[in-house]
């Protein structure tokens, strides 16, 4: 399918594909289109900022909306914009749901603004908060009309809650897309906050890999777009500051 990405600021991955790499904390947001469905994975920061992509991805698409939302792992930069996105479908890890109404959403608010958010942005996205409805425990397929996306949760690793996306090519020799989330970083040393589960995360990105294979293209949470090799060498790193195998 023809779609101008770059004129709208947004960086072609495959056919029907591609991501935004948002302002602030260079968060990515991918995009998946099928016949019938078209997936968003990630929302970003605020309302606003998922106001802007669903404007976005409507001039992309010729009007279409986002029917599917799948959510990295519970943090403020990539789960706040999910209410700008009425009547989508929302995916989570298993438990991702339970995580995000901590406390009424305060853990999310206090770090939006600990970074930088505006506090009235950043509470009116805490009362606007929407949650996972569909929880991913192993692996679920998503038919967008003819294009299967595999959403697969891989973690604990940068949380206890990471879901990845892989996205298979879509005509043979067509390479695979993985959106890896924040367990893959490229712009700096991937964040370990006390969230962090980092006796499991080398496994995790294992599991990752695993899923793409040698030929994939990785799209980390944070940065530019990676081969398998990067990926792999920062599981290594990973293992070595973590202490495990």
């Amino acid at each position: 399918m023809s779609v101008d990405w770059e004129e709208f600021g947004w960086e072609p991955l495959a056919d029907g594909v591609g991501r935004r790499r948002l302002p602030g904390w260079d968060a990515t947001v991918g995009l998946v289109l099928g016949e019938k469905g078209v997936l968003l994975y990630d929302t970003g920061s605020t309302l606003r900022e998922g106001a802007e992509l669903r404007s976005e991805v409507e001039a992309l698409t010729g009007g279409r909306r986002v029917t599917h939302i799948a959510l990295s792992h519970p943090h403020f930069d990539h789960v706040l914009g999910t209410a700008a996105f009425a009547g989508a479908e929302v995916y989570g890890a298993v438990g991702v749901d339970d995580v995000m109404r901590q406390r009424g959403g305060e853990s999310l608010r206090s770090s939006a603004m600990r970074q930088g958010v505006d506090p009235a942005e950043a509470q009116a996205a805490v009362d606007a908060l929407v949650t996972p409805r569909h929880m991913v425990s192993g692996e679920w397929t998503l038919d967008l009309g003819g294009r299967m996306v595999l959403l697969a949760n891989v973690g604990p690793g940068h949380t206890a809650h990471d879901l990845v996306v892989c996205v298979p090519g879509s005509a043979p020799g067509s390479p695979e897309v993985v959106f890896c989330g924040d367990l893959v970083e490229e712009s700096g040393e991937p964040q370990a906050g006390s969230d962090a589960i980092p006796s499991r995360w080398p496994a995790a990105v294992d599991r990752l890999l695993a899923l793409g294979g040698d030929e994939a293209v990785y799209v980390p949470g944070h940065g530019a777009v990676v081969n398998a090799t990067f990926v792999r060498r920062q599981r290594d790193e990973l293992a070595r500051r973590f202490g495990v195998s």
